[in-house]
């Protein structure tokens, strides 16, 4: 079950230990362009702006969302910044600042345990936000203080900084200015040593959504054919709570043998019970392909005995 601290449930014995990073998601700012509309609660392909972008950093060690509070499907920990729309310095200020506390109130007699370190800082409207982006974000090089999608310019929130420099960068920016509501956000970068990303799932990652005409966009490219099967799958196991990874060609495997062998509805039974057979045992893929492979078994020789022996009728024919 997730803990409604916003840290990750760690899971005993499953695999290397995973990368300790903290998460920021900004889901703020007014949505003019909108209308006024909640951006991060408008859906693409059936969830959540802010859902599909919590999806991707599934794995973090701690997640801050800083906005208003509302309904999310993972326990995540909430910052407002000061003072409410004061824009994206302040909203990366309030949420490193709870990030920041998150780590000390689980550190080990009261020291940090560096959970936020390094922090993935991004906004709650990118739809096409993936884990393979965000684990090349978090791979930063050495000798750098962070990285950054470049899609022909810098998308500060789409990005992976170490700890100590963002707060150095909102610290120097706060003693020049006297304040960080609404300063630009560019203001963050120039003194940082950043390490550029510009790989095509990356690029395609940087697609946000400002205005109706790109959440439309957004929404149609999901339905492609290439990609709304994958998109699907990821929505349902969203829905339902289900983290187990899912061998989708097996499955389709599965359902056409089951169909054409069997009978046409048999196809969504049989995977149902698959499914239900492996949630039965412990809900791994392997559980799942082995419940597979015995329904998949199963129906070729359902089908084969049709073609073992002659039907009667063909038997008087034959005797004619």
């Amino acid at each position: 079950m997730t803990q409604a601290s916003g840290l990750a449930p760690t899971t005993p014995g499953a695999g290397a230990p995973r990368r300790t990073y903290g998460a920021l998601v900004l889901a703020g700012g007014g949505a003019s362009r909108l209308g006024g509309t909640d951006k991060p609660a408008v859906t693409v392909g059936g969830r959540p702006l802010l859902d599909r972008v919590l999806s991707a950093c599934a794995d973090a060690t701690a997640s801050v969302v800083v906005g208003p509070r509302r309904p999310t499907y993972r326990a995540v920990a909430w910052a407002r910044e000061d003072p409410p729309g004061g824009g994206p310095l302040t909203g990366l200020h309030a949420g490193l600042s709870r990030l920041d506390a998150l780590d000390e109130a689980h550190g080990a007699g009261g020291a940090p345990r560096g959970l936020s370190d390094p922090v993935l800082v991004v906004s709650a409207d990118l739809p096409f936000l993936g884990a393979d982006t965000v684990r090349a974000l978090l791979d930063i090089p050495a000798g750098y203080e962070g990285a950054v999608v470049h899609d022909g310019r810098d998308q500060p929130l789409l990005a992976a900084y170490r700890a100590e420099p963002l707060r150095r960068e909102l610290a120097l920016l706060r003693t020049e200015y006297g304040y960080l509501s609404g300063l630009p956000l560019r203001l963050l970068l120039p003194g940082l040593k950043l390490h550029r990303v510009t790989s095509p799932a990356a690029v395609a990652a940087a697609l946000d959504c400002d205005t109706w005409d790109d959440i439309a966009t957004a929404r149609a490219r999901i339905r492609e054919h290439g990609t709304v099967l994958d998109e699907w799958i990821t929505a349902v196991k969203a829905e339902l709570g289900i983290e187990t990874e899912v061998d989708t060609a097996t499955l389709l495997d599965l359902a056409r043998d089951a169909a054409h062998g069997v009978a046409r509805p048999a196809a969504p039974l049989t995977t149902f019970l698959v499914g239900y057979a492996a949630g039965r045992a412990d809900g791994t893929p392997e559980d799942i392909a082995r419940a597979a492979a015995k329904a998949a078994e199963l129906a070729r020789r359902w089908a084969a005995e049709d073609q073992e022996h002659p039907t009667n009728s063909q038997d008087a024919e034959d005797e004619r």
